[in-house]
């Protein structure tokens, strides 16, 4: 198992409490950065390491940072997207629960780059167990004089809230996110202007997830060219990964970029191979919202090579032959799943997380699960299946948000990889709905 720089700790008793994360090395970045470091060294060593964000865009951290306007006399904030809403993710939910105050240090030390004398962590709404840990965690930052004012006597002033969402997906949207913490709908907003120049309370605003704000830490403690060091290419450090479904022995990991798909799946450090000795069928690399890949694609590219948990590398091929890693939320299906009920299920998720402002997600999202519950349940036929292919190409692309692009792009790649799996819930319907549910049934109402 390679280099673990953000669960190091993560089974250490009491490590959710401020003394014994302290006792193991716990704020070190904070005294460094605040002590002896300027905000534009903080963000040199951010952007000397190579950090891309870990909520699914990849988009590389520092030159997010660096876009942040800085009017004379105007606050600016940071914002920790929590709202780990896309199914299959859940690994900032561990680190949070686990690790509280790694994620509050991140915090600390980004905000002192930004500028940002407040800050908040959006959590969705169903983690409020979560919050009362968050909370419990900033209470003890506060005692301890690494929150409130005049930081560690260095003139700092930071204040830290938890603000809960709704439990909508859309607000994991970073201007929904911005437009819910303002007490509106969380509707995504038009870009530009972007939150960096235009974003919570009109302000400067630069949003982050969870992973991403908690790498800061060893990378101001190690420095960002060491950071750099870890993964390949610009994969660099290291990534949390969900893996859930069919697997031996799922559960959250923390693994170096540029490691083989196939070690991870099948490692005896990592997932230990299909659940039940059953054979690999499919897998959804990086959450719920990703192209769906069938076995020949998962460890090998459609060159041949070793599939790798990179950025690069699982794209490799484009949507044709490869997918995202997005937000780490590894899916694996055995050879006994359904591709079609898999993708309904999806797809039902999706329309109801639609918020509605774009015609083509609105109206689109509804119809692709109406149509694909018609497949699923014995009651489609062959025109079913690029009736969804046309309406995948009225929805993606056409919106304010990605959300409609996330609801497209498993459809798609589901009928391109697995079309005949499609067609047989056509031509022997009796025997999927055999297979799926046990007998054949009436369907459910559609209207």
């Amino acid at each position: 198992m390679g280099r673990r720089l953000l669960l190091e700790h993560d089974n250490v008793a009491g490590i959710e409490t401020f003394d014994v994360y302290r006792k193991n090395g716990g704020y070190r970045s904070v005294e460094k950065a605040l002590k002896s470091m300027s905000p534009e060294l903080v963000l040199e060593e951010v952007q000397k390491s190579g950090l891309r964000g870990r909520g699914g865009a990849g988009f590389p951290t520092g030159m997010k940072w660096s876009f942040l306007a800085k009017p004379e006399g105007v606050p600016r904030y940071l914002l920790c997207n929590a709202d780990e809403s896309e199914p299959g993710t859940f690994k900032d939910r561990y680190l949070m629960e686990k690790i509280p105050h790694l994620l509050i240090e991140g915090m600390i030390v980004s905000s002192f780059a930004l500028g940002a004398n407040q800050s908040y962590i959006y959590i969705r709404g169903e983690y409020m167990w979560i919050l009362d840990i968050l909370e419990k965690a900033i209470a003890e930052a506060y005692e301890k004089g690494f929150l409130g004012k005049n930081i560690l006597g260095s003139g700092f002033d930071h204040d830290l809230s938890v603000a809960p969402g709704g439990g909508a997906y859309i607000c994991g949207e970073e201007t929904a996110l911005i437009e819910s913490l303002e007490g509106k709908r969380g509707n995504p907003r038009m870009k530009p202007p972007f939150p960096a120049v235009k974003g919570l309370y009109g302000c400067p605003t630069v949003v982050n997830n969870v992973e991403s704000i908690a790498a800061v830490v060893p990378i101001i403690n190690d420095g960002g060219e060491e950071y750099a060091k870890i993964g390949l290419g610009k994969s660099t450090g290291t990534k949390l990964i969900s893996a859930c479904g069919n697997l031996a022995r799922p559960g959250v990991y923390e693994i170096e970029m540029g490691i083989t798909v196939e070690e991870f799946i099948y490692g005896d450090d990592y997932c230990r191979g299909i659940a039940n000795g059953k054979k690999l069928k499919a897998c959804v690399p990086g959450g719920s919202s990703v192209p769906i890949l069938p076995h020949y694609l998962v460890t090998k590219t459609a060159a041949g090579e070793d599939r790798l948990m990179t950025y690069e590398s699982l794209a490799d091929g484009g949507f044709a032959s490869g997918s995202m890693l997005g937000s780490g939320g590894f899916i694996v299906f055995d050879e006994d799943q359904c591709i079609v009920r898999n993708t309904w299920n999806f797809a039902r998720f999706y329309a109801h997380e639609s918020c509605g402002q774009c015609s083509p997600c609105r109206e689109g999202t509804g119809w692709m699960e109406k149509v694909l519950h018609r497949l699923e349940h014995g009651q489609g036929n062959l025109r079913d299946i690029d009736l969804l292919a046309e309406i995948n190409k009225k929805i993606e692309g056409n919106t304010i948000c990605p959300l409609g692009d996330a609801a497209a792009w498993p459809v798609a790649a589901a009928i391109r990889h697995f079309r005949d799996e499609f067609e047989w819930h056509v031509d022997e319907r009796e025997e999927s709905q055999k297979r799926n549910y046990g007998l054949i049934r009436e369907p459910q109402s559609i209207a």
